[in-house]
């Protein structure tokens, strides 16, 4: 089952980029590590199942719940979220699968269970604690990008720390690519400042303005970003927050937002 759950095409990207091994001693060297790509399968499991940590099956997964999260915390603190994600935007744009001229930006509201970083009362749900997860996608609904905040922040406020966080995309001759050329958005990111901001690099907003009438035709555009809150929230581990770090809860987005392009990518094969 741990097997099934790695398939070969993401195990061969995710492996150059874990840390390597403590090495063992050579008196008394204990049992022998966990292997990576079972504990990688014991995360995927949860992210899947919003399981419990305690409830993952060891003898279906092949090694404890304690190992799979420590691995979790280990990769996490190393950054191979981000470089991995990054290594599949780029074999995207290397395939022509990514169109990264039109983005589309939003956020979505989940509660926190156990309250934790980044957690605030959501507007929203009855000022339940939550959190809110922020994305930006390109043409197709590939994202780009993805943060986490507390549920009583503004969708707005993330707009420019997301544009920034689009990685460097390489994949093509050239320079790298991390600026779009248009930008869509809702009501919620109606603010001239936000505007002027993104015509200081070169990105023209495309934002609609609150007061006026439905049909200006921006939904035939970011319906794309709605798509991909859909999928991310596939992974029952995302719909509601359970991880009261904010890093680990963040860097099982960076995996769900890394599947997601991998599932992109087997379409070009």
């Amino acid at each position: 089952m741990s097997v099934d759950l790695v398939p070969n095409d993401l195990w061969e990207r995710v492996a150059p980029l874990l840390p390597p091994r403590d090495t063992r001693r050579y008196r008394f060297p204990g049992r022998k590590p966990v292997d990576d790509r079972v504990a990688l399968a014991g995360i995927i499991f949860v992210l899947h199942t919003n399981l419990a940590w305690r409830d993952v099956p060891a003898e279906k997964i092949g090694c404890s719940s304690v190992t799979c999260w420590r691995r979790l915390r280990k990769w996490t603190e190393a950054g191979v979220w981000p470089q991995l994600h990054e290594r599949l935007l780029a074999e995207l744009r290397a395939t022509g699968l990514l169109e990264i001229n039109d983005v589309a930006v939003d956020g979505s509201h989940v509660r926190a269970l156990k309250r934790g970083d980044l957690t605030g009362p959501s507007p929203v749900d009855r000022a339940r604690t939550g959190s809110k997860h922020h994305v930006i996608v390109d043409r197709h609904g590939t994202p780009l990008a993805v943060s986490l905040t507390g549920g009583n922040s503004h969708d707005v406020t993330q707009l420019m720390p997301l544009v920034e966080a689009i990685p460097r995309i390489r994949g093509c001759r050239g320079r790298p690519r991390n600026r779009p050329r248009r930008l869509f958005a809702d009501r919620g990111y109606d603010h001239d400042k936000y505007r002027n901001l993104l015509r200081a690099k070169g990105i023209t907003p495309m934002i609609a303005r609150r007061g006026a009438a439905h049909g200006s035709g921006l939904g035939k555009v970011r319906w794309v970003v709605e798509r991909t809150f859909a999928w991310l929230h596939q992974f029952k581990r995302l719909r509601t927050r359970s991880e009261m770090r904010a890093d680990l809860h963040q860097g099982l987005l960076e995996l769900a937002c890394s599947i997601i392009c991998l599932r992109r990518l087997r379409k070009s094969f």
